[in-house]
């Protein structure tokens, strides 16, 4: 190396802005630069001689030495520590962040490896500093969309609630709508009966004429009656839709129950009908005995309504340790396969009997009902040869 040379190298190896080492195959330094003493906070005769991990913390010493036998075998100018945070530590203690190149050299005294160090702690910090920015951004930006993600499924409940809400209004409108279409229809028979009946009770004054106005009488109460349950079939669809129906659950005897309600029934009975009633199994049933009641009542009123004279309708209770089924019989028109399918629907009635007077409600309130006490209700009719309802009931045992 002539004089140039060396005087230019001295130049960049004292002035250079960074840290220059150089150390022997045994990892001793013999060179530092004053960048690195003053980088480091040691003097030149503290250092020289020194094994560079003197320059390192003592938690990284055997890896190092490791990396230094590895770098002697396989000797190539490179970056230290690729994917690794690399550490100096100052005379005083105070460790600090390094990025470190390495560099060979070999000469007729021995092999040399040239080590240029760069302080990046501040590079690091502002690292730190966007990393941890990051996370508080990432941190919000979790939080923002989990309180978005709970508007949106905020909103699409109030949605839902609210499609809910008009429907179930546009129910009860059709509900409305249909009652005010059948009233003005199955209230004209029974009130036309009422106001002829009582226009010719008044011209039957004499004595004789008391069977005349017993008969128009009794063509009243069946009409009020008639009224009375075409209103009671209103308003209990009524009461459904708006939630209002309440179970309340008894322990009662069944059969008890049920002989009671039949005489009920006599007045709707025509000519020579005939209601049998039977039951099997156990007696007492937990259950709700009013809810009960207009099950059986209506069930009976169909039988009645679509049998003909002189027929007999059959009534069931069989009870067992965990149901109660209802069976009501009958030797009516019975119902086409194509009517039931839409049996429980509101208003709806078969295409066989649109001149019988009925509002359509009696079995939807059935089924709902039943729905209520944990029931169901099923349906077996061919046409012309009667109909059999089955309610069974899901039934709690009595304490």
């Amino acid at each position: 190396m002539d004089k140039d040379t060396n005087v230019s190298f001295s130049v960049l190896f004292d002035h250079a802005s960074m840290g220059i080492l150089v150390a022997n195959e045994q990892g001793l330094i013999v060179m530092v630069n004053p960048f690195l003493l003053k980088q480091f906070g040691y003097t030149q005769e503290e250092l020289v001689g020194q094994p560079i991990e003197k320059l390192i913390p003592a938690r990284f010493h055997h890896r190092h030495k490791d990396h230094v036998q590895h770098y002697n075998e396989h000797p190539k100018s490179r970056p230290m520590g690729l994917g690794m945070d690399l550490f100096g530590i100052k005379k005083n203690g105070e460790e600090f962040s390094v990025e470190v190149s390495l560099g060979n050299h070999e000469t007729e005294n021995g092999r040399f490896v040239i080590a240029f160090l760069s302080d990046i702690s501040k590079r690091k910090e502002a690292e730190q500093a966007l990393k941890r920015l990051n996370e508080q951004l990432e941190e919000k930006i979790a939080e923002r969309t989990q309180s978005l993600t709970g508007t949106v499924e905020q909103l699409a409940q109030a949605e839902t609630d609210l499609r809910m809400a008009l429907e179930k209004e546009k129910e009860l409108s059709e509900l409305k709508s249909r009652f005010v279409s059948l009233a003005s229809h199955e209230f004209r028979t029974p009130l036309s009966t009422v106001l002829s009946s009582a226009y010719l009770i008044s011209k039957y004054v004499e004595a004789v004429d008391h069977h005349k106005r017993e008969k128009h009488v009794s063509r009243i109460v069946s009409s009020v009656n008639m009224l009375t349950d075409i209103l009671n079939d209103f308003l209990s669809v009524g009461r459904i839709e708006e939630g209002k129906i309440q179970v309340r659950y008894t322990s009662f005897d069944v059969p008890q129950h049920i002989q009671h309600i039949i005489p009920e029934m006599n007045g709707l009975l025509k000519k020579e009908q005939k209601i049998v009633y039977n039951h099997e199994g156990e007696l007492l049933v937990t259950l709700d005995a009013s809810l009960l009641k207009h099950i059986v009542m209506n069930l009976l009123s169909n039988a009645i309504k679509f049998s003909p004279e002189k027929a007999e309708i059959y009534l069931t209770s069989r009870k067992t340790d965990d149901t109660l089924t209802i069976t009501c019989k009958d030797q009516g028109l019975g119902i086409s396969k194509e009517d039931q399918q839409h049996l429980f629907e509101r208003f709806f009635r078969g295409a066989n009997v649109t001149n019988i007077q009925g509002t359509g409600l009696g079995l939807h309130i059935i089924a709902k009902y039943a729905e209520l006490m944990n029931g169901t209700v099923s349906c077996h009719s061919e046409l012309n040869q009667g109909t059999t309802f089955e309610v069974v009931f899901q039934i709690q045992n009595p304490q």
